[in-house]
């Protein structure tokens, strides 16, 4: 690392990808699509559940896209980026640990349970990455983001292991059964997420603010920020580029990660082969976020990116034609060898191109464009299935049709991104900074 880097400060921010990525792989990708289908949406017409599920993440996703700019404003403006994050974080998991609670047929309550817990995951999250500027220094960000979603991989896949083994052989841990197993599996996860929230609170530092204000002036400060940012975005053109392209492949990235699971029991595949497909995923995701990392560093992050936008059109393509287990074995470590990496690069290219000091504001921007696109991508799915259901087509032909929509995402994503030229969106944001529009007046 540089000089301007403390090593344990990385290693406890990284940790939080590690205590975090515990509910995107058991609740998020792996449990919740299949107990929403099997316990809460249970009887329903796999369509149905199908535009529930869908439902379920859009509404997340738009409940944090709206908060995201606000927060990240008010964060800078009080120097709290950390407090906020320890909120969201803590909320995220003691609504995670809720979901044991809900009812077999509620599906309405496991919704909402479940926005909740989204938006403490999704929430936490603009507050970590804005972090990222203040543990690493610009020569080292590619890597430490990547080291970041690789600890994410290992830790989410080591309980996301520990999880299958509770569904498969209950009664070794005590459990009547799997239904019990899946129950105390969303458990373990919120304990997980906030045990391990433990060394960020303890060893990243965040600088002191310059002024001192009471809470009613720190939010009125914020939002005061937040406007002058919004005005100052119409100059920002190469970086709002940038943010239109990471919306569009950012939107197919979460929507596999997030629909796969019932994709896959969608056209008939097991639901025991689909979660070892996930685990799978976990594990190859480790090595290849860190190797991607090592990539972007020596061709830049915008080229590697791209690469990760090819893989993905392949795996859309493929996925949409796929009979077998063995097939979505493949596309499981296709998608572990770049989602990482197309994650950690997107972070670091924008961290690389933003003020430090107003960082949280502007990954509040970066944020909300992410969830909004986790909106647009399972709607996507889930009404290009209902269309095609009320047209005739049969359940199995619309689910494998709406998942071929989402190759439109990455292709118009990628042409986009063509078009973004780092230097010059650095220029533009010092000439904002600097020039006629002051942010935050």
């Amino acid at each position: 690392m540089d000089g301007g880097s403390d090593r344990k400060a990385i290693f406890s921010w990284a940790m939080y990808d590690w205590a975090n990525s515990a509910f995107a792989t058991t609740v998020m990708a792996g449990f919740f699509p299949v107990f929403f289908n099997e316990y809460w949406s249970a009887g329903a017409d796999t369509t149905v559940t199908t535009a529930r599920l869908a439902l379920a993440n859009s509404l997340a996703g738009i409940a944090v896209a709206l908060l995201a700019p606000v927060l990240g404003s008010i964060a800078d403006y009080g120097s709290a980026r950390k407090r906020f994050l320890v909120f969201f974080a803590f909320m995220g998991a003691l609504m995670t640990a809720a979901l044991w609670m809900v009812s077999r047929g509620d599906w309405k309550a496991a919704i909402l349970v479940f926005v909740l817990a989204s938006i403490g995951f999704s929430g936490s999250i603009v507050f970590n990455d804005s972090l990222l500027v203040s543990v690493a220094g610009a020569k080292q960000r590619e890597r430490v983001s990547a080291l970041g979603y690789a600890l994410g991989y290992l830790g989410g896949g080591l309980l996301f292991a520990l999880n299958i083994a509770m569904t498969l052989r209950p009664a070794a841990f005590g459990l009547a059964g799997p239904e019990e197993a899946v129950r105390y599996s969303f458990l373990t996860v919120g304990v997980w997420w906030a045990v391990f929230t433990i060394p960020l609170i303890m060893f990243v530092k965040e600088k002191r603010p310059e002024r001192t204000a009471g809470i009613s002036r720190i939010v009125a400060g914020g939002v005061r920020e937040l406007i002058g940012t919004f005005r100052a975005i119409r100059r920002l053109r190469t970086v709002f580029l940038f943010l239109v392209a990471y919306w569009l492949y950012i939107d197919g990235v979460d929507t596999i990660v997030r629909m796969a699971v019932d994709y896959g029991m969608s056209i008939g595949l097991e639901r025991n082969d689909l979660i070892v497909a996930l685990l799978v995923t976990q594990f190859v995701g480790f090595p290849s976020a860190i190797v991607f990392g090592r990539i972007g560093a020596r061709i830049g992050a915008r080229r590697a990116i791209f690469i990760a936008i090819g893989v993905y059109l392949f795996v859309t393509v493929w996925a949409a034609l796929m009979d077998s287990r063995e097939e979505f074995y493949v596309l499981a470590v296709s998608v572990g060898l770049v989602q990482g990496g197309i994650q950690a690069l997107s972070r670091s290219f924008f961290a690389g191109i933003v003020p430090e000091e107003k960082s949280a504001r502007y990954f509040g921007f970066y944020n909300m464009i992410g969830k909004f696109a986790a909106v647009m991508g399972p709607v996507l799915i889930g009404t290009t299935g209902l269309v095609l259901r009320s047209l005739g087509a049969g359940a199995e032909t619309a689910t494998r049709l709406g998942i071929t929509s989402v190759s439109i995402l990455f292709i118009a994503g990628g042409i986009l991104l063509y078009f973004v030229d780092e230097e010059k969106a650095r220029r533009e944001i010092a000439e904002v900074e600097g020039g006629g529009i002051t942010l935050g007046t």
